[in-house]
């Protein structure tokens, strides 16, 4: 039952994390207009996302342009792209390996291989929490970079988007949520009960039981 559970919330807490992931991949909201200096009172504001640019007016019309050539991408945005599609590929796929080894399903019938094909599930949801959060950090260090380096100018500088705390929440889960499905599974020598019968007894001649059945 203890094992069971864990399944459940671990298998619960990487769906969470995959979905999250697949919500920041497609948020325009990575890098945002930062407020300083002379910039403090805008008329719009600027979102750049993985897939497009938007650009927020002050009466709230939002306008959004998807980027024409990956190629004119810079490289922690191409790399972001590539990375947070095969870690939502890798979600996916994670969750298929899961549910074929879970306890409360039969596609698997014995105890010892539904136990590492839950681990391997585990260990498919890490590795996907590991590619996401590659991206995030490269980005979030750009743009402190770019924050803090005077040659920038304030018109260009940008600050941490909601997209990227969405998908540092979602490395949490999906890190938390793999590690209890690699540790949630019971140990191979305790895959069943083990049943012991009573020798028989041994009837002699003349209808008696053995006398040497009582000694």
């Amino acid at each position: 039952m203890v094992s069971a559970g864990l399944e459940i919330l671990g298998l619960s807490l990487c769906v969470v994390g995959s979905f999250l992931v697949m919500v920041a991949c497609g948020l325009p909201m990575w890098k945002v207009t930062a407020f300083i200096e002379a910039n403090i009172v805008v008329a719009q504001t600027i979102w750049d996302g993985l897939w497009m640019s938007c650009v927020v007016q002050s009466t709230g019309q939002m306008q959004c342009k998807v980027h024409d050539s990956v190629l004119a991408l810079s490289h922690d945005l191409q790399a972001a792209r590539a990375l947070t599609i095969i870690s939502s590929v890798l979600g996916v796929l994670g969750l298929m390996v899961v549910i074929a080894g879970a306890q409360c399903t039969n596609c698997i019938r014995a105890e010892y291989v539904k136990a590492r094909v839950v681990n391997a599930g585990g260990i498919i949801y890490i590795i996907s929490g590991l590619f996401v959060l590659v991206p995030l950090c490269w980005m979030a260090n750009n743009i402190i970079s770019d924050f803090y380096n005077p040659q920038v100018p304030s018109s260009k500088k940008r600050e941490i988007g909601a997209a990227l705390y969405i998908g540092w929440a979602a490395t949490a889960l999906l890190l938390i949520g793999g590690t209890l499905l690699c540790c949630s599974c019971p140990s191979s020598g305790n895959s069943g009960y083990s049943v012991k019968y009573a020798p028989t007894k041994r009837a002699s001649q003349n209808g008696d039981y053995d006398k040497r059945n009582y000694v």
